[in-house]
């Protein structure tokens, strides 16, 4: 028995989905129509591809091995539409872009906001989490990182530098670098903290942080409520009016944003169209925003 071509693309959506029902909104499928289409992609190649139990479906040894064959089969599909329907200036189809929380709450939605505008047959799902994006499970098409990675086939470019300072309300100010070791802290959950660019607080020799979340909004919430001071990024401060900037001729961090994807997309004149456009408002954005700060 052959297996069918388009069983692959069911098997991709319900490994990155790690169940029938997620996978059946992705494909506007009933999670029923979704099984029947594992079951019988499993039956032709006469191996399990799925490992099931209450948390949902994780890959087999056997679907782990098929999955880098079917992202490359969606790849070629890709690029044989872009191939066959010609450039165009409108962009179409569905994107999903991964960001870490703080660029995705106050970069990504004035940024994708205006690709909308620009593309409404463009469907923009934006991803925001607290962790890396896992662009090998197809999480999203692209991601944005603070660090660029060291494995996988992937295409990293680096979109712009973005700076930070530390913050608080205007009573919990200090004049001090001394005086830290003695402030209330607001960061990060310390054993949530999914990139070492983000661990200010070592850098400072802060180890004890009283109040944390691993939400950079709700750092920011927190030391407007005068729970402690935090590092916040420049350009989330202008929808923070309530901070002011603490020590900030003493005391200041630089990072950079990477833009991420599949080597193989760069075959897509589509994806290399978006990530032009993502590259582009993130950096005109920073650079707005951090001006106001």
């Amino acid at each position: 028995m052959e297996p069918h071509w388009d069983d692959l693309r069911v098997f991709l959506a319900v490994a990155r989905e790690q169940s029938l029902s997620g996978a059946g909104r992705v494909l506007r499928l009933d999670p029923a129509t979704v099984g029947r289409r594992i079951a019988r992609l499993e039956e032709a190649l006469e191996v399990p591809l799925f490992v099931k139990s209450p948390q949902g479906y994780a890959l087999s040894a056997a679907g782990e091995r098929l999955l880098g064959p079917s992202q490359a089969a969606e790849q070629a599909m890709r690029a044989g539409r872009d191939a066959l329907t010609g450039p165009s200036e409108q962009l179409s189809g569905s994107f999903r872009i991964g960001a870490p929380d703080g660029c995705a709450n106050y970069l990504l939605p004035e940024v994708c906001a205006q690709i909308a505008v620009d593309h409404p047959e463009l469907d923009i799902h934006i991803v925001a989490l607290p962790r890396v994006v896992n662009l090998s499970r197809r999480e999203a098409d692209m991601a944005i990182t603070v660090s660029p990675p060291s494995a996988g086939q992937l295409l990293v470019q680096k979109i712009t530098d973005y700076h930070l300072h530390l913050v608080g309300a205007p009573d919990l100010a200090v004049t001090e670098l001394a005086a830290l070791k003695g402030a209330r802290m607001v960061g990060y959950i310390p054993d949530m903290i999914f990139d070492a660019e983000l661990d200010y607080l070592a850098e400072l020799g802060l180890a004890r942080v009283p109040v944390a979340s691993n939400s950079v909004p709700v750092q920011l919430r927190l030391a407007e409520q005068g729970a402690g001071l935090c590092v916040a990024h420049d350009f989330a401060l202008p929808f923070h009016p309530g901070l002011v900037k603490v020590l900030a001729d003493q005391l200041s961090f630089r990072r950079s944003f990477f833009l991420v994807r599949h080597q193989g997309d760069q075959k897509s004149a589509r994806l290399n169209r978006l990530a032009a456009l993502l590259g582009d408002g993130l950096r005109d954005t920073v650079a707005r925003l951090e001006a106001q700060a």
